[in-house]
């Protein structure tokens, strides 16, 4: 046995156990608002951040503590500060690399936790719908930031002859929609186009609907439930899937119907988690994050459905190609990219 390695291999441990620990902590702040009372980033005591968010102050203190040990926050003779590039990621939802929100996704694979012992000692199924409620929430609040910062100025242009179409009046349909946060973006920026959603979770698209009223875009933007394979409607120019192809049972099966449900000339825009197309070459923070959620969410989801092709999180770019191609698409190419986000076209 080789000491020093065991050494540093506790050390890499006792630093893991401390994030997870610290992301409850995190979950915390931003359920009660501590991280918002601090977003000014000016320095604060314990009892004025308590009497602030209305929290016990010798919790407050604690939770402080924590954050200032993690290097999430500064103190100085008692008081702390949320600098303004912590309050970008943890207190300002429009911002565009907010995170906090997305947390509670984290928070979810602890409360599913004795349903994926269960699947991993049997057929390895766990349907999206039967996770916590916080599953929902925290994946619209974790990809809305990056939406709304992404989709209209980079993603979409980056495709071919697609903005142009959306400026003149395009039809369009979102699979996989989720409680409709990609929709709404497109929407508002192409006032001449319409939007169809559609998710097999109901629950998800009572909420997109609801959303659509309250910005009150009811007349363009319509959520349906329905699945990737058997969606209503045709003669759509773009079709798009946003982070969650990889999720299904049968992509393949979902891509031939979105290749029958084009028009002449449409275009599918395909969102998925970056990732390379080898293990070795994905061992990253981000590949270390998108496996260990998929383990959790992505793989058991597509296990629980017909064909169960399992593709998870980190498919990469020539396993997605692969699916396209099956499914009759002659030209699929990386649009763009993020360090979050492969931007894939697939067109007849």
């Amino acid at each position: 046995m080789d000491e020093a390695k065991l050494n540093q291999f506790m050390g890499k441990l006792i630093s893991d156990m401390g994030a997870a620990a610290l992301m409850a902590n995190l979950i915390l702040g931003d359920e009660v608002g501590l991280y918002r009372a601090m977003a000014d980033s000016q320095f604060i005591t314990p009892d004025e951040l308590a009497r602030k968010t209305n929290c016990n102050p010798r919790l407050v203190r604690e939770w402080l503590s924590a954050q200032a040990a993690a290097g999430y926050m500064e103190h100085q003779d008692g008081r702390f500060r949320l600098p303004q590039e912590q309050a970008m990621a943890l207190a300002i939802e429009d911002s565009p690399v907010y995170a906090a929100g997305g947390a509670s996704v984290i928070a979810s694979l602890f409360h599913d936790k004795d349903k994926l012992v269960t699947a991993m000692r049997g057929d390895g199924g766990l349907s999206w719908g039967d996770h916590h409620p916080c599953m929902f929430s925290g994946t619209e609040r974790l990809f809305r930031p990056g939406y709304r910062a992404h989709l209209v100025a980079e993603w979409l242009p980056a495709l071919s002859g697609v903005v142009e179409k959306l400026q003149a009046g395009a039809k369009v349909a979102d699979i996989g929609c989720g409680r409709g946060a990609s929709s709404i973006i497109m929407a508002k920026a192409f006032p001449s186009s319409k939007f169809l959603g559609f998710d097999f979770h109901a629950p998800s698209i009572d909420v997109a609907n609801q959303h659509a009223l309250e910005e009150g875009l009811g007349d363009r933007v319509q959520f349906f439930e329905a699945s990737a394979k058997d969606f209503p409607d045709n003669e759509f120019d773009l079709i798009c899937y946003f982070d969650c192809l990889h999720d299904m049972g049968d992509p393949v099966g979902a891509a031939r119907r979105a290749f029958a449900a084009l028009k002449p000339g449409g275009s599918v825009m395909l969102v998925e988690p970056f990732a390379n197309d080898s293990l070795d070459d994905n061992g990253t923070p981000v590949g270390r994050l998108f496996y260990a959620v998929s383990t959790f969410i992505c793989t058991p989801n597509s296990l629980s459905q017909e064909v169960g092709l399992g593709l998870g999180a980190q498919a990469g770019e020539a396993r997605l190609r692969a699916v396209f191609q099956e499914a009759g698409f002659s030209s699929f190419r990386r649009a763009t990219e993020t360090p979050f986000n492969l931007i894939l076209e697939a067109r007849k």
